[in-house]
């Protein structure tokens, strides 16, 4: 048996287990379309954790011409369904088991898991109020509200050691290395087209640095306490925002300009002009940072399992 025989027939086993769990053959599986500030996912609602779908799986449904589209996937299962996740089920009652466009796994998605937290509201499972959402990363709070915005704490940003390098054609800058439970070089540059096309990762050095590659952001200041900044996001290439890589340019940029709320005792409100629109990052002193912005459910379908197994065949 080959390697593409061996994942066709393991995706169909998926497939059609997750196919009868939706409610028989026939009617496929269910999926939606949302996005937070145009970082745009495909929502699998899998609460049971039944369906396991491999990297070249995802990468079909998030292909934009051949299948649903979107900058990654969200699959929606509860803690205790999942072995990455068991551990956390005493906090929180969902995961996020998020994979970038290209397949690969993720360790968290800032907007993303502002549309998972809309997602759970959508479909009834869920109120206004607090949600303890299970990452990769660790578990995020969400707050959610009837208006739209849905405000996620984020943790607290990891300001590792410098050196960090990045390119575009001839010109370099050097970038600030963050960590928001995945890693972030942030480059600030005095006009964003100097970022070029952002198609394929700007090349960083030393490389080292980031074995897993990394998300790297370019910045350019719009006023006080605002920038705005576009995304080469890993395993997404270019994408209209980006929650966890503008909380990394809040935060670096809080520090470029001096400013420290673990030092102060006041918190840090910057507001970060993405593509796809606006997020609001609020640095605590306690280094927690909250990040609001609107999170929005666009349309929902259903998978043909056909499909999915024919375009891995």
């Amino acid at each position: 048996m080959t390697n593409a025989q061996g994942t066709a027939e393991a995706t169909e086993a998926a497939v059609s287990a997750a196919t009868t769990a939706a409610g028989g053959a026939g009617r496929g599986i269910a999926f939606l379309k949302g996005h937070g500030t145009e970082n745009d996912f495909v929502i699998v609602p899998d609460p049971d954790g039944v369906l396991e779908l491999s990297a070249d799986a995802v990468a079909r449904i998030c292909d934009r011409r051949a299948g649903i589209g979107g900058d990654g996937l969200l699959r929606v299962v509860r803690s205790a369904a999942d072995p990455a996740a068991r551990a956390m089920a005493g906090e929180a009652e969902w995961f996020m088991d998020y994979r970038n466009g290209d397949g690969s796994v993720a360790e968290m998605c800032g907007n993303g898991v502002r549309v998972f937290a809309r997602y759970l509201q959508h479909a009834g499972l869920i109120g206004e109020g607090e949600l303890a959402i299970a990452t990769r990363a660790g578990v995020r709070t969400a707050r959610l509200t009837a208006t739209g915005e849905v405000t996620v704490s984020m943790g607290r940003a990891e300001l590792l050691p410098d050196g960090v390098t990045v390119t575009v054609g001839d010109r370099s800058w050097p970038a600030r290395n963050v960590s928001m439970g995945n890693p972030h070089a942030v480059a600030f540059v005095e006009d964003l087209d100097h970022a070029g096309d952002l198609r394929e990762v700007p090349p960083f050095s030393p490389a080292a640095v980031y074995p897993d590659g990394v998300n790297i952001e370019f910045v350019a200041d719009r006023g006080p306490r605002h920038v705005a900044m576009r995304v080469h996001e890993r395993g997404a290439s270019e994408t209209r925002s980006c929650g966890t890589g503008a909380c990394a340019v809040a935060v670096a940029t809080a520090r470029r300009d001096g400013t420290d709320p673990a030092a102060t005792g006041s918190p840090v409100t910057y507001t970060v002009d993405v593509l796809g629109g606006s997020l609001t990052i609020t640095e605590l002193p306690d280094g927690t940072v909250e990040m609001t912005g609107p999170a929005v459910i666009v349309g929902q379908g259903t998978l043909d399992p056909a499909w999915l197994v024919t375009a891995l065949g």
